[in-house]
């Protein structure tokens, strides 16, 4: 008999069921078939699905259902981006263990999408907390560690107070951190880094091999990479018997110089406060401008500050004595962290001088017309005009005197040409429990030891104290802490930081192609088989975080044969937010709908349909 009423719940629950019983979804190399690995990023388990995700669930799940009709082999897997600050916060807060929590949050939310009648292969489920993930989490690192890659120094980092870590730069947004939105200071730390700066060129020129991601999110990793091309030449300090080296784009103002711009962080201040009178209020400046936000720093609108220090350089294209200023808007991490002051060429630069009766010289003039420095109100920016004031190269059109100064300065050995990155490397340390050891072990007599391979993982231990501030809780465990030398059998201490998560997420989708292997990550002939990535699926936000990370771990891996392609997803779908009140539909705004009022009342095609046709995929959607 026909029901009058179609009743979502019977019809969903029976086809459900049954795809869960005869696993529907699983899927196997099949290579008498043309493959499609069909891919959203994966969720953190905060507890509940809200509308955002069944929107990008949906996209993903119509593009794989729609392959696999078309006669496609289609991986299309889930799982859990389970380590980080939530399930710590969680157990702080509530004296839970995160990983009570986590798991917990992850049964919940299985349950939900399983209601949503997602097109998953469950047997390939990975939870990046579990100790078979991260093992390979592990493993990776002392692969990128053997391979020259990840290398502890000092630096001065990003810290956040309230989630009591450091971040790497991407991570930080408007001089906020990305996780709390918490004012972000700078400490001086030791801590892991992966060198992505030697992936610099390839990651900006392999942007051309994607086609099939938005030009969007090409333009923003382009933007983030920054390379430029330039004169990176020195100034000697007689009064210090030193020198001061600087990157610059515009080797055409070198003869323009009247001052030097010291970043507050650079390592040459500490010899120019010794015998200082001024040492006291150079210092004083320092501290205060090292605690500002980069943004407060660069921006064109904020004030410049400087302190002069009573000490010259030789500008070695004029023989000039140039004063040297410590100021709040040059940046140590940025070319070599000092910049030379070009009044007339640099608007910055145009007004520090302003406040600080610093001479001016003009040497750039638009094509035909001189300019006077007494008729000049703001610095002269454009891309084209001849050299004035510049001894032999006066006369000269700015770009070939670009190429002619930079010949000078090779051929006296006082500079040499350079090509520069704003990208920095990936500060991967983090001071938090709920996170992959890393896998080091200090020796008194060895130095940094790696663990190895057949002791992996490093577990996590369970006596720990969550209220460590600054050091991180795994130094709280005195059985973790201590333990023996691999190479002598001398008493050591362990690492006590943990690895930044977006560690975890950098290498998911290729455990996905073979989950369960226990002897490797994947195994590489599978991994070939369904990588890269078809399609990947998931929020913008990720553009210069999580996308350009991955792309940096799949360069490493093919270099090191476990990989035979270049880039990890070769079409990207950025779908638009899900906005509630104003604001990206988040649990941290307390502004989520939950799908569960939606499913129970209108079954899941409902919930599906309408998210799908409410706006387009890349189109932000009001709820």
């Amino acid at each position: 008999m026909i029901q009058e009423k179609y009743a979502p719940h019977d019809i969903e629950a029976k086809w459900q069921k049954y795809w869960e019983e005869n696993k529907t979804f699983k899927v196997e190399m099949d290579k008498d078939k043309p493959k499609s690995y069909v891919l959203e990023m994966f969720p953190y388990p905060s507890g509940n699905l809200h509308m955002g995700h069944v929107r990008n669930y949906s996209i993903g799940d119509v593009i794989a259902r729609f392959r696999t009709m078309k006669g496609f082999n289609v991986l299309h897997p889930m799982g859990w981006d389970s380590f980080g600050m939530p399930a710590e916060n969680a157990a702080i807060k509530h004296n839970i263990p995160p990983k009570k929590w986590t798991l917990e949050n992850i049964a919940n939310m299985t349950r939900q999408l399983k209601a949503l009648g997602l097109s998953y292969d469950w047997d390939r489920e990975v939870t990046t907390c579990k100790e078979d993930y991260y093992k390979w989490t592990q493993w990776f690192f002392e692969l990128f560690y053997k391979r020259g890659l990840a290398v502890k120094k000092e630096s001065a980092v990003n810290w956040c107070d309230t989630c009591n870590t450091v971040l790497a730069n991407e991570q930080v947004i408007d001089g906020k951190c990305w996780r709390c939105d918490h004012e972000v200071v700078k400490k001086d730390l030791s801590q892991w880094f992966f060198k992505i700066t030697d992936y610099a060129d390839e990651l900006l020129k392999d942007l051309d091999l994607l086609p099939g991601w938005p030009e969007r999110v090409k333009t923003m990793q382009h933007n983030w990479i920054g390379r430029s091309e330039g004169l990176e030449f020195s100034f000697e300090i007689p009064a210090l018997n030193d020198t001061v080296a600087v990157y610059t784009t515009r080797p055409d103002t070198a003869y323009g110089v009247t001052f030097m711009a010291l970043a507050a962080e650079h390592p040459l201040i500490k010899k120019i406060c010794e015998n200082n009178p001024k040492a006291d209020e150079i210092n004083a400046f320092c501290e205060r401008v090292r605690n500002q936000s980069e943004i407060e720093r660069t921006s064109s609108e904020s004030e410049k500050e400087g302190v002069f220090t009573g000490v010259y350089c030789i500008n070695p294209f004029t023989g000039r004595k140039v004063e040297i200023w410590v100021t709040n808007y040059v940046l140590y991490d940025y070319g070599t962290g000092a910049v030379m002051g070009v009044p007339t060429g640099d608007q910055r630069d145009w007004m520090f001088a302003d406040k600080y009766g610093i001479e001016k010289i003009v040497t750039i003039c638009p094509i035909g017309k001189e300019l006077k420095l007494e008729e000049m109100t703001c610095a002269y920016e454009e891309k084209e005009g001849m050299l004035v004031n510049s001894g032999e190269f006066t006369g000269m059109e700015m770009h070939k005197a670009m190429s002619a100064i930079m010949d000078k300065a090779e051929a006296e050995g006082f500079g040499k040409r350079r090509v520069n990155y704003r990208l920095r490397d990936w500060l991967i340390s983090r001071q938090r429990y709920w996170g992959a050891p890393i896998p080091i072990i200090y020796c008194p007599h060895c130095g940094e030891v790696l663990v190895p391979e057949d002791q992996l993982p490093v577990r996590l231990p369970e006596d720990v104290s969550f209220t460590a501030g600054a050091k991180s809780p795994l130094a709280t465990s005195e059985e973790f802490v201590h333990c023996k030398c691999p190479k002598c059998g001398a008493d050591a201490i362990r690492e006590t930081d943990t690895m930044d998560t977006f560690l975890c997420s950098s290498w998911y989708y290729l455990r996905y192609t073979d989950a369960h292997n226990d002897k490797m990550p994947f195994d590489k002939e599978l991994n070939n088989y369904w990588g890269p990535v078809d399609q990947y699926i998931g929020g913008i936000e990720h553009a210069i975080l999580h996308l350009l990370y991955s792309r940096f771990f799949v360069k490493v891996l093919r270099d090191a044969g476990l990989v035979d392609y270049d880039e990890p997803f070769s079409n990207l779908l950025t779908q638009g937010m899900v906005i509630k009140d104003g604001a990206k539909m988040s649990k941290s705004l307390g502004n989520v709908v939950s799908p569960e009022e939606i499913l129970s009342k209108y079954g899941a095609d409902t919930a599906r349909l309408f998210i799908l046709f409410a706006a387009p995929p890349e189109r932000e959607l009001e709820w």
